[in-house]
């Protein structure tokens, strides 16, 4: 997943090649709500992971990757 802040927080989710984007978009007014998401997608293992994250939230973009479940990654692929 990559986000930036731009008017909030955009979020936009790739397929394993990295390069094509997932139809699915989401935008949160606040930098918990990425932070609750990346939790929710497993993308914190470790505390590095988290301080990266941050870092990136600090700076307004960055990217993560994350661990979804099935049912996540069918919603993404299906846009709801």
């Amino acid at each position: 997943m990559s986000f930036q802040c731009r008017y909030g927080w955009q979020c936009q989710f790739l397929e394993d090649d990295l390069k094509t984007p997932l139809p699915g978009k989401l935008h949160f007014a606040s930098p918990d709500k990425v932070v609750e998401l990346v939790q929710r997608g497993g993308g914190l293992s470790n505390l590095e992971s988290r301080q990266a994250l941050d870092q990136a939230i600090e700076i307004g973009r960055g990217g993560v990757f994350l661990s979804l479940t099935e049912e996540q990654y069918s919603r993404l692929k299906a846009n709801r």
